[in-house]
C-alpha cells in the first residue's frame, strides 16, 4: 500500500522546482559552517547585512538590511508554500530548527536537520505561523538596528510570497499556490494591506505593493516590477 512521504521526502521533491526551493535535509550537515538561523537574527545579523551591502554596492545600512530580509523571506516562503502545494503540509522552519551559511559566492544555503510538519487549523494558518512567525524575530532586530520601517518589511514579506507563487504556478500544475497567497494577502489576513493581489486562473498573478523595498537606491538598481513608486503612490511608506 502506498504511504504518504515524510516531510524530508516532500522537501527533496520540491528541490526540483529550483534553487530557491532547495534545503538540505538529514542529520549530517552538508558541509562545514552551518549555524542556527537564530544566530543570524542575533549576533550574526550585522555582519550578514554588511556582506549583503557589499555585494549589492549599497553599504551596510537600511537598503542592505531590507534586501537581506527580502531574500530570507523569499527562501522561507518558497520552502513552506512549496511543501503546502505538493503535499498540503507545511514544514516547521523555526529559527531554532533551520540552519544557514553564506558561501563566498551565491545565496544563502539552508539545512534542516530534522524536517517536521508544523500543524495548523489550515495550510494558510500554518504558513503564516512558520514564515511570518520566523520573520517577526528578524524584523524586530532590523527595525531596531537599521531603522527599516514595518511597512517596508511587511511589503517585502508579501512580495517574497508572490514571487514564490509565480514560480510554483509556472512549474507545478494547479492553482493551490495562488489560492493560498490570496488568503494570506486578503483584507483581514496576516499580510492584508500590503498590496493589491490579482489571480486569474490559467493566466497567472499580478501584485502591486503599497511600500517600496528600497532597492532603487542601489546603484543601477531601478524599480521592481511590483513597486508602488511605479504609480507614484505611497512614497511616505519607505
Amino acid at each position: 500500500m502506498d504511504t504518504e512521504p515524510g516531510m524530508d521526502g516532500v522537501l527533496r521533491q520540491l528541490s526540483s522546482v529550483g534553487p530557491f526551493f532547495t534545503v538540505a535535509c538529514g542529520k549530517e550537515a552538508p558541509g562545514p559552517g552551518f549555524r542556527p538561523l537564530g544566530e543570524l537574527y542575533g549576533e550574526r545579523l550585522e555582519p550578514y547585512v554588511a556582506e549583503v551591502g557589499r555585494r549589492i554596492g549599497s553599504g551596510p545600512g537600511r537598503v542592505a538590511a531590507s534586501t537581506a530580509q527580502f531574500g530570507i523571506a523569499g527562501r522561507l516562503w518558497s520552502l513552506a508554500l512549496g511543501c503546502a502545494v505538493l503535499s498540503g503540509r507545511v514544514p516547521d522552519l523555526g529559527p531554532d530548527r533551520l540552519r544557514w551559511r553564506l558561501p563566498g559566492a551565491g545565496s544563502l544555503e539552508l539545512w534542516l536537520p530534522g524536517p517536521a510538519e508544523l500543524p495548523g487549523p489550515t495550510p494558510a494558518r500554518a504558513l503564516a505561523d512558520t514564515v511570518l512567525g520566523n520573520l517577526a524575530v528578524l524584523d524586530a532586530e532590523l527595525r531596531e538596528r537599521f531603522g527599516v520601517s514595518p511597512q517596508v518589511l511587511r511589503g517585502n514579506a508579501a512580495s517574497g510570497l508572490v514571487g514564490a507563487v509565480r514560480v510554483l504556478t509556472d512549474r507545478v500544475p494547479g492553482e493551490t499556490a495562488a489560492a493560498l497567497a490570496a488568503e494570506l494577502l486578503a483584507d483581514g489576513g496576516p499580510l492584508g494591506g500590503t498590496g493589491t493581489f490579482v489571480h486569474e486562473p490559467g493566466l497567472g498573478v499580478a501584485f502591486v505593493r503599497r511600500s517600496c523595498c528600497l532597492y532603487y537606491k542601489v546603484p543601477g538598481g531601478g524599480l521592481c516590477g511590483d513597486c508602488v513608486l511605479r504609480t507614484g503612490q505611497g512614497r511616505s511608506k519607505q
